[in-house]
Formats: structure tokens, sequence, C-alpha cells
């Protein structure tokens, strides 16, 4: 009997060794944002934005949809990889327990935005101040498991990905003609809202615990699959929403920078997913891309148009096509897109790449 409880006491003693070794040794992934960045937490949520049946996840692992809106991975997935790290599961999963919480969590929702009025037609999904609501809960899960001092450690030294913006423009602002935002603001005072509205964002980030983010800004929204069928001219990208991304993103670049002065430390790294998005656009071919203005999946000019379901026309090379669907890169672009994020110049990481954030000391 006493020989038993010993075996007990032990097992106890070495899952809680394990679990401050992989708490302190470790560097956990936490993932913000939309459904450029959504590991299938919209599975689990009533909601029409959702990536979980064919042809999604085509070229994943299992060849079948996992709720990523790509063919196979996406940018955190291949981010993990970086890190040397298994993928980040969805803070929805039931899965998400135990050793597994010390990974880390994706609280990303297809169809969010900065505002909370983007994306209502979705209706059911996690905008982004629940989303941050879900970080506070995970950590307060986190130090039952190894509490709360080693917890904190653990937040302050992962990495935070957080993507928002693009829904802001396509999914509220341009989603309608005279949409209520677009009489409430003209664009240049809708973009400054945004990013005030942004700034908001990124503080409450720090302030439970993150210190290590990459804030993506938002691609060239005018050269998206669905933007060339419904705005564009002779498959030129649409003129405005182009305007939109060239307004947003350098006020981004230059919002974080204020962040990073006011708070006198490099918490916030800005990444230029827009350049990077328009490298494939103007030289598809220099990426091994066949064309950058087709979607793989879709129906309708440039497969531009409606969901990719299992009754869309579908390439049979998937590494050929810079976009998968109508809005969302391939997984080849996702991956092409973290080798900038690793080792890109400051053209497209601004103030440095990740390898340079990995290979500094973590701030406590």
């Amino acid at each position: 009997m006493a020989s038993s409880l010993a075996l007990i006491i032990l097992s106890v003693v070495m899952v809680m060794a394990m679990a401050t070794s992989k708490a302190e040794g470790a560097r956990a992934f936490f993932v913000f944002g939309d459904s450029l960045v959504d590991n299938g937490n919209n599975n689990y949520l009533a909601t029409t934005a959702r990536a979980d049946a064919p042809p999604y996840g085509i070229d994943y692992p299992t060849r079948r949809p996992t709720g990523r809106f790509s063919n196979g991975y996406n940018i955190p997935d291949f981010i993990s990889q970086e890190l040397g790290s298994e993928s980040t599961l969805p803070y929805l999963s039931p899965e998400l327990t135990g050793r597994r919480l010390l990974i880390g969590a994706n609280f990303a929702s297809a169809g969010i935005g900065i505002l909370n009025d983007t994306g209502i037609q979705f209706v059911n999904i996690i905008r982004i101040y629940r989303q941050l609501e879900y970080f506070e809960e995970y950590q307060r899960r986190v130090s039952a498991l190894i509490g709360a001092a080693r917890t904190k450690q653990l937040v302050n030294r992962a990495l935070v990905l957080i993507t928002l913006g693009g829904n802001d423009f396509v999914n509220n602002y341009y989603l309608v003609p005279y949409s209520v935002r677009s009489r409430q603001f003209a664009l240049p005072d809708y973009v400054r809202y945004l990013i005030s509205e942004y700034k908001k964002i990124l503080l409450r980030l720090h302030d439970i615990g993150a210190r290590a983010v990459l804030v993506t800004g938002t691609g060239p929204l005018g050269c998206v699959p669905a933007e060339l069928a419904q705005r564009g001219r002779n498959g030129q990208c649409s003129v405005e929403l182009q305007r939109a991304a060239s307004l947003f993103n350098p006020q981004l670049v230059q919002m974080l920078g204020q962040l990073n002065r006011e708070l006198g430390s490099q918490v916030f790294t800005g990444v230029n997913t827009q350049q990077m998005h328009l490298d494939f656009v103007n030289n598809p071919q220099a990426f091994g891309f066949v064309t950058s203005k087709v979607a793989c999946c879709g129906q309708g000019p440039y497969n531009g148009i409606g969901l990719c379901t299992i009754a869309s026309n579908l390439c049979p090379n998937r590494d050929e096509y810079a976009f998968w669907d109508a809005f969302h890169p391939s997984e080849k672009a996702n991956k092409l897109i973290v080798q900038q994020i690793m080792s890109g110049t400051n053209e497209y990481m601004n103030p440095m790449n990740l390898s340079t954030i990995l290979a500094m000391d973590s701030p406590n």
C-alpha cells in the first residue's frame, strides 16, 4: 500500500516537474485575429464563417478540413514549426488541456475585425475583446497547473501574433454600397478611427502579459480574387481597396512605433504583409506560382465569387496558386510569408524580424 502511494506521489511530482520545465524552457505561442490565422475556433460556433468542409484541408497531413482557411497549413502553423513546437490548438478545442495548454493557444475567429460591428453578418464569432478575455481565462487555467508566477513567466516569454484590419474594410466599410461606416466616415477618417481603436486593443494585450507581439498589416486588399471579380477592371486590382490598404498599413507601423516608445520597449513588431503579398501579385513566376489572380478553389471570374465548396472549381496543383480561395493565401504562399517574417529586411519587418526576436533574451 505504501509503495503504491509512493508511486502515485512520484508520478504527480514528475508531471509537475515536466510542466515546470516546459513553462521555463519553451516559448509558448498565442494567436489572435481573423480567418487568416484561425485554426478552427469557428468549428465550435453556430456561424457561417467556417472552413470545416472539403476541399479545405485537402493538403493538410490528415487530408481533412480543420477549420483553417487554407488547403493545408496556415501562417501560425509555420511559425509554430519555426519555434520547434507543435501547432497551437484552437482555444475552444476540448483537447486543449494539461500539457498542451503550455504550448499556447489560438484564439482567432474568422470574420472578426478591430471594430465590434465588423462581421455582424456572421453572427456568432469571437470578437477581439472576447478573445482577450479568453486569454485571461487561459492564464487562470494554466495558473492552476503550474502556479501564478510560472504562468506569468510563460506568458511574458511567449510569442504573440495578431492579425486584424482586413475585415474592417471588406466586411464592414465596403460590404455594401453606402454602408453605415462609409456614411459615417470618409475613408481617411475611418482609417484613423481604426488605428485609434487598434491601439486600445494592443495596449490591453500588453496589460495582460504580452511582451513580444507580431502585428500584421492588411494584405493588398484590392488584389484578392474576390475583389478582382467584383470591383477590379480587366484583371487590375481594385483602386479603392488598394487605397484603403495603402492608408492603413503605414499608419499602423507609425502607431506601433509610438506604442513602443510609450512602453519603453520593443514589444510590437510590424509585419508588412501588404508588401509580402504584392511580391506574389507583381511577379508570381518568381515564387513558382502560375497565377496570383485566379484562386485555386471557387467559381466565377478569377474563381472569386462565393465560397469554396465541394462543388467549386478546384485546381489540381495548389502550389501553383498564390491564393487558395477568394480571400486567403495558399499553403505555399503562407510558408513564403513566414520565411519573410523570419528573415525579412526592415522593408518587411519593423523594427526587426522574428529570427532576431527569438535570438534576444525575452523580457520578464
